[in-house]
Parts: C-alpha cells; structure tokens; sequence
C-alpha cells in the first residue's frame, strides 16, 4: 500500500495548510480495494486524497448515507448507536456547558447528539447535508436543522458561542476555509470543538487505513496547526482510549486574521510515513486491537436487536436515555 519516500505525486495541488508542493504518494488503494491516491506534503504532513475521488457537494447531499448505512433516513440500530455516541460526546464538552447557550452543530446527522443538548436547555441549531436524516430530525425531535453545507451559512445576527463538529471536517473539499467560516460564526471568545479520525491510529485494519470518504486525514499536530491558522487558539486535545480519534477544544481569536504563522511541522511527514508503513496486518493481528473491536462489534449488535424489539420511534427512545441527564440539568426537578 505505501510507496517509497521519493516518489513525488505527479500533479498533486500544493498543501491545504502549509501551501508547500512536492507532495508525496503515500497510498495509491483505499479499504474498498480500488484506486485512491492519497499524499502527504513532506513540509507540514498534512494527509489528503488527490485527486478527489468525487464531488463531496453530491456525494454528501445524495450517496454517503446510502453507501455507508444502506438508508436515507435512520434506522431504529442507528438512532440507538448514534445516541449513545451522543452522551459521550456530551461528556466530553459538558465543562462547556455550564449554562444556556448558543451552539450549532455541523453534520447534525439524525439529530441524535443536537436533541441532547435542546434536552439539556440549550437553543441548538443544526446543519446536515442529507434531505433524508436532516428531514427526520426536523419531523420526529422538532429540530432547528439547515439542510445544506457550512460553506453557505451566513452569519446570524447573535454568532454562536459554541461550535461542534464530529467526524466532518476531514470529509469537506477544502477543511481551511471550513474552519475559517466557524471563525467568522463564532463570537469573540467562542469555543470549537472538532473530532477527526487520527491518521496515526492503528486500531483498525491496515487495508482500511484509507477510503474515499475521507478527503482528508490529520494527526494531532496538523490539526492543531490548521485551527491555529485559522485565528483560534487551541485549549485541549485529547485521544480516544484505541488512539483512533482525535478531539481538540480550541477558542476564538479576536481577530479574524491572525499573525503570520511557521507552518513547518520539522519530522511529522517523516513519523506518519513510519507509522504507515509500520502497521502491517501480521503486526495488527498480533495485538490485541483486532479481537477487541471484534467483540465491541458483537456486543453492540446484541444490544441493538434487543432494544429495536421495543422500538416506538426515535423520540421515545431518545428521551429515555436522555431524561437522567435532563432532570440532572434541571436541578433533579
């Protein structure tokens, strides 16, 4: 999968980050076995595919849902799955969340982790490319959710004092000037919040390492390096506990356009090159990551059969799981 250091990638389009060329090919196959090139610039080590395997505008408004959950709308095994990933995502951001506040949220999918935060007080927005889960949302929890893309939001007269996007921003076309629009969304000392897959990870099957949803791959250092370019300033990372996402809380400048910055990440191409190409499937299998994630997999499906048994839509079932966190927020009234 991975091609020697020297071999340049004819034709590739200079850094997302730090605008460098010279970009080199580190995978030409994506976990579907078919062709993907994927680069890394060698200055910043920033990771993407090139070229774009497909117009993210369609693929997200119209096939990623259907690719990847074999549904235009949630199923009662997704809405249960999403909602449990939704309160540990309120764990992780809860020390945010010590009053009413304005927060938007960018790929609201089925609006499982958006209904949360309205459960606990808070006067939440969504955004979602797909008519199918943004439709649902809107129809089965009464959702504040705008079907289309962050790109073409405008500013709302009050700027939001929170931003959360999980598992997005590696899937847009251009991540900078995704980041540079939350900017301009935020208020002044607004919080974002961003989780993205780790190009580091090795959690998971070497042959999946890469595909075509994701347009875009960073380690800790590019991530922070991008929001920092982008005018915040960064607060906390953190890793999951199999190091296969990462989380960074950063805060809003002042100002809009922030002072020139050192792009140059000295070694960081050269470490996920060997990382890369160190994770190779005899390695895999001989650690325990494998057969842990095998045994998650059998346990959640366990538990989604048996809770899609009692299913009476999407609301009820959210509000069960959410109730203990809403009475808590109301002060166990």
């Amino acid at each position: 999968m991975v091609n020697e250091l020297n071999q340049l990638a004819s034709g590739a389009a200079a850094c997302y980050l730090c605008g460098a060329g010279g970009a080199l090919v580190l995978a030409e196959r994506c976990r579907s076995n078919t062709p993907l090139r994927t680069v890394i610039c060698p200055k910043c080590g920033l990771v993407w595919s090139d070229p774009l395997p497909h117009n993210p505008r369609d693929f997200y408004e119209d096939d990623y849902r259907v690719s990847y959950k074999g549904t235009y709308s949630p199923k009662p095994k997704h809405i249960l799955r999403a909602a449990n990933v939704a309160l540990s995502r309120h764990e992780k951001i809860r020390r945010l969340l010590a009053k009413k506040m304005r927060v938007l949220d960018i790929g609201s999918g089925g609006g499982e982790f958006a209904y949360l935060l309205k459960t606990l007080g808070h006067d939440v927005q969504g955004i979602e490319p797909n008519k199918g889960y943004a439709d649902y949302s809107i129809r089965e929890y009464g959702l504040n959710v705008r079907v289309g893309f962050v790109q073409d939001v405008a500013p709302p007269e009050k700027n939001f004092e929170l931003i959360t996007i999980w598992h997005v921003l590696e899937h847009t076309e251009n991540p900078f000037e995704v980041l540079l629009k939350l900017h301009e969304l935020l208020q002044p000392e607004g919080m974002l919040v961003i989780e993205v897959p780790n190009i580091e990870a090795t959690c998971q099957s070497p042959q999946s390492t890469f595909h075509e949803a994701h347009l875009f791959n960073f380690n800790p250092a590019t991530l922070r390096k991008m929001t920092e370019k982008a005018g915040f300033v960064f607060v906390e990372l953190s890793l999951s506990p199999d190091g296969g996402n990462i989380t960074i809380m950063v805060q809003k400048k002042s100002a809009a356009h922030p002072e020139p910055l050192d792009l140059a990440i000295p070694g960081n191409a050269q470490k996920i090159i060997g990382i890369v190409r160190n994770h190779t499937p005899l390695r895999h299998y001989l650690t325990a990551h494998p057969y842990a994630r095998l045994l998650r997999r059998i346990r959640q499906s366990l538990i989604e059969k048996r809770s899609a048994g009692s299913f009476s839509g999407g609301k009820a079932l959210l509000d069960r799981l959410y109730l203990p966190l809403g009475r808590a927020a109301r002060g166990g009234q």
